[in-house]
């Protein structure tokens, strides 16, 4: 699936796709951007595009598989689709490390342990199969000011 990690202002996420056992790509870009909203996207990667049109007001055709940290202005949250109830989002508090995907037991182990965003997610790569290829980084601070 994926692992993106959020700590002291920086979100790192990896850039593995997979389909089944297969490594598709290793260089995807998670991170979708509409009218200055951020995307950092987890799950079936056709449905990363149809999160972002929820989120702004569009009804799903159908089940959506896709979680994903969202930067809007100062808020960070964490969105997904419930299939009965619609676009939920919950927020995630600045101060504290945050994780999501599939390497997320690892990435809050290596954070826990003093490990930076970028270096929690470089760690989950390492036993998750779901997480891999290039590792990006946005740091918040330079985007809200």
């Amino acid at each position: 699936m994926t692992t993106i990690a959020y700590k002291d202002g920086v979100i790192a996420y990896d850039s593995q796709i997979t389909r089944g056992d297969v490594i598709v790509y290793d260089d995807y870009e998670k991170c979708l951007t509409r009218d200055g909203v951020r995307f950092f996207c987890s799950g079936a990667t056709p449905d990363f595009p149809v999160l972002v049109d929820v989120y702004f007001g569009a009804k799903p055709a159908g089940p959506v598989d896709v979680t994903a940290m969202v930067l809007d202005g100062e808020s960070l949250m964490l969105v997904a689709i419930d299939n009965d109830t619609g676009l939920w989002k919950s927020p995630i508090m600045r101060d504290r490390p945050y994780a999501i995907g599939s390497g997320t037991p690892f990435a809050f182990a290596a954070m826990d342990m003093g490990a930076s965003a970028e270096k929690a997610v470089e760690m989950a790569a390492r036993r998750d199969t779901g997480t891999g290829g290039k590792i990006r980084t946005l740091r918040i601070g330079e985007l809200v000011g």
